[in-house]
């Protein structure tokens, strides 16, 4: 199977704005700067209130838009974008988003950042019951359901079906009179609400998205909530009060850009405090300490910091290489760590190094890390992980849903250290990263409001359609503690 060399992919990225001129520009510039988030496709549909128009492609988002006409042909004052990374259904042209469906009723627009956990139970009842699927995309399901429960009018049809897809999810729906956009009922996927200077209302993936359309960030969308925006404003209903709030951890810990606020947590201070936390649980004796670029530098200046040790450049990373580098070889994805990041041999020869990464996936890359600076002359390597080993898959968009491409599910931390090279290996606690990242809105919800199943297999919702395959990943022990928290 294919790998990239940092370990993961992202999910995806969605943008959308009712009721500001050039929605076209503003949802194209929400895009670029959602484009950490997905490289493989992205699109916008945008409407004038009378028709609805789409663009749409694989690829980056310039590569997308490499002609003025394909963003002057989106007209209108209301806008979805989208940027993609599939992790559900191929590469191909039908599975870009956003989704433009087009009914004797009103046409729909559909966009979708997550992971349907049903989705092949549901789309199998929905093909026999006659329906022809034009993607192999689960988003494609929503809008299915939604015309199988039409008669009941778009909004009660839409929280009905919201009620029967599982998983992780933030959707956002445009029609020529609203965008409509809604949460899973445990948030684990991020969606916040922003407002324009002219009083328009902005949706997006992350707050960045905000910053970069000058909307001011207004709130989170809160789990099982749906929000509508028409010429009226914005409204706020809800499909579900069976909520719990998980959001994803990892979207702190790596997926996340550091200037985006997440439910009130700016990343960049989570991720400086858990490289604090870190320093605290295991201060190792090093010369400096440096961090592997871009989204660990936080975590390696807050540790740092704490410990009380030179921060220093000894990793440069190329910026011309893609953040998601797929190649399909083991040689060749070796080779792709060397085109990404370099090692300063002036700064690490004959030092002792403590190296702070984001997490261990796959192992590639750290194996790589520690071989370039050795080679570079480092004395001694100290990998510190500023996240807990991840040992278990995510089902709720990320591209990691077997355990077998799992480091830590296969190795002790003493047997990962020496796999990879390093002198030491250590990794973040369950509960420092908990406390690193000190969700406000988390109240009284397990885990501090977040999903940390990837660590602790405590999965926040049932799995549904993964459930058999997950338990034949398990151990003995593991599967008997599994069917207990379920039972």
């Amino acid at each position: 199977m294919p790998a990239e060399i940092k370990g993961l992919n992202e999910e995806c990225g969605v943008f959308g704005v009712f009721g500001a001129p050039h929605a076209n520009q503003l949802t194209y510039l929400g895009l670029h700067t959602l484009q950490h988030r997905g490289q493989e496709g992205a699109g916008i549909v945008t409407t004038d209130h009378h028709a609805m128009y789409q663009h749409r492609d694989r690829g980056l988002l310039a590569q997308v838009f490499r002609h003025p006409v394909d963003l002057d042909g989106l007209v209108g004052d209301a806008a979805i974008g989208h940027v993609r990374y599939g992790t559900a259904g191929r590469n191909s042209i039908q599975n870009v988003q956003p989704f433009l469906f087009q009914f004797h009723d009103g046409d729909v627009a559909l966009a979708h950042n997550g992971n349907l956990t049903n989705a092949v139970t549901l789309r199998r009842q929905l093909e026999d019951e006659g329906a022809v699927f034009q993607s192999d995309s689960d988003t494609e399901i929503l809008i299915h359901l939604v015309r199988k429960h039409i008669q009941d009018g778009f909004i009660p049809a839409l929280k009905k079906s919201l009620n029967e897809v599982k998983g992780g999810f933030a959707f956002l729906l445009l029609q020529k009179d609203r965008l409509i956009a809604a949460l899973d009922p445990n948030g684990i996927r991020p969606l916040c609400i922003g407002q324009l200077p002219n009083g328009a209302y902005v949706v997006a993936s992350e707050s960045c998205a905000l910053d970069i359309v000058n909307a001011k960030l207004i709130r989170d969308v809160q789990p099982g909530e749906l929000i509508i925006i028409d010429r009226d404003g914005l409204h706020t209903d809800r499909y579900t009060d069976q909520t719990r709030l998980a959001i994803c951890s990892m979207e702190y810990i790596y997926f996340a850009r550091p200037d985006s606020i997440i439910h009130g947590v700016t990343v960049h201070n989570a991720r400086k405090r858990m490289g604090r936390l870190l320093a605290r649980q295991h201060p190792v004796d090093a010369d400096m300490v440096i961090g592997v670029p871009n989204s660990s530098l936080s975590a390696a200046s807050g540790y740092a910091e704490e410990i009380g040790l030179p921060y220093e450049m000894g990793l440069i990373k190329s910026q011309y290489v893609a953040r998601t580098f797929i190649q399909p070889t083991q040689e060749l994805r070796e080779r792709g760590v060397h085109m990404k990041l370099s090692a300063v041999r002036g700064v690490v020869e004959g030092q002792r190094v403590a190296v702070v990464d984001d997490s261990i996936v796959r192992g590639t890359t750290s194996q790589q890390i520690v071989k370039m600076l050795r080679d570079a002359g480092a004395k001694e390597v100290h990998m510190l992980i500023a996240s807990p080993p991840f040992k278990f898959p995510c089902f709720y968009g990320i591209d990691v849903s077997t355990r077998a491409e799992l480091m830590a599910a296969h190795y002790s931390v003493p047997e990962m250290a020496e796999r990879i090279g390093a002198d030491s290996l250590t990794f973040l606690s369950v509960a420092n990263l908990i406390q690193a990242i000190n969700v406000p809105d988390a109240g009284d919800a397990p885990d501090g409001g977040l999903t940390v199943a990837y660590f602790n297999s405590d999965y926040p919702t049932p799995l549904y359609d993964y459930e058999e395959k997950y338990l034949a990943s398990l151990n003995e022990q593991e599967r008997r503690e599994r069917k207990e928290r379920m039972a």
